[in-house]
């Protein structure tokens, strides 16, 4: 199997924002969970997956993604002093897979991201170190990052994430033609109108 990009899907927030009865990842989108919606998708683009997620959310993606592609964050790690964000979420992914010839960092909350939007960015990584996509001039996910910013992804920490590399390296933008590329669940409503884009008309290919 070639070498070439990962994608490094981030299953290991809380979610607090959101207010339905589960953690929202675990929460019914279709047949699946969202969860298991966005790693399908993330699985149909042909890249290898890494997947970080909290212990508690384990067992829905046995089958999905190998344990030696999981990173599990226990709850210790969101009670420590310094606590678990989204850059510790992001540099355990690449790390887990350093062999990569990039990473494309997709949050686990966006089960509407098509396989071919991720293959586009990860394409668009030949020209410039940073990539993301794009729906009608607004930045959305993935966001891709070439290997010669692996020194720099792995000592990312805390809740910023990589907004740093972003404003210091050039970067191409993606325009796509997909509007899950800026749809994320974050409430109740959110969850709600994923699933009238499920069942109606303007269902997001997979």
């Amino acid at each position: 199997m070639k070498n070439e990009p990962a994608v490094v899907v981030l299953a290991a927030g809380a979610g607090s924002r959101y207010q339905g009865t589960r953690h929202k990842l675990s929460e019914k989108l279709g047949r699946d969970s969202v969860l298991v919606r966005t790693l399908r998708n993330a699985i149909a683009s042909e890249m290898p997956v890494v997947l970080v997620i909290s212990d508690a959310l384990v067992s829905e993606a046995r089958g999905l993604v190998a344990p030696e592609d999981m990173v599990v964050v226990g709850a210790r790690s969101f009670q420590s002093q310094t606590g678990w964000g989204m850059g510790d979420s992001i540099a355990a992914g690449v790390s887990q897979h350093a062999s990569a010839t990039g990473w494309l960092v997709l949050p686990a909350d966006m089960p509407l991201v098509r396989p071919g939007s991720l293959r586009a960015v990860a394409d668009a990584l030949d020209q410039q170190p940073i990539a993301f996509a794009q729906h009608r001039g607004r930045r959305g996910h993935p966001v891709g990052f070439a290997a010669e910013l692996f020194s720099e992804l792995v000592m990312l920490k805390g809740d910023e994430g990589a907004r740093r590399l972003l404003a210091r390296y050039p970067t191409a933008a993606v325009e796509l033609d997909d509007p899950g590329v800026l749809f994320d669940i974050d409430t109740v409503d959110d969850l709600a109108a994923a699933q009238r884009r499920i069942d109606g008309s303007s269902e997001v290919a997979i």
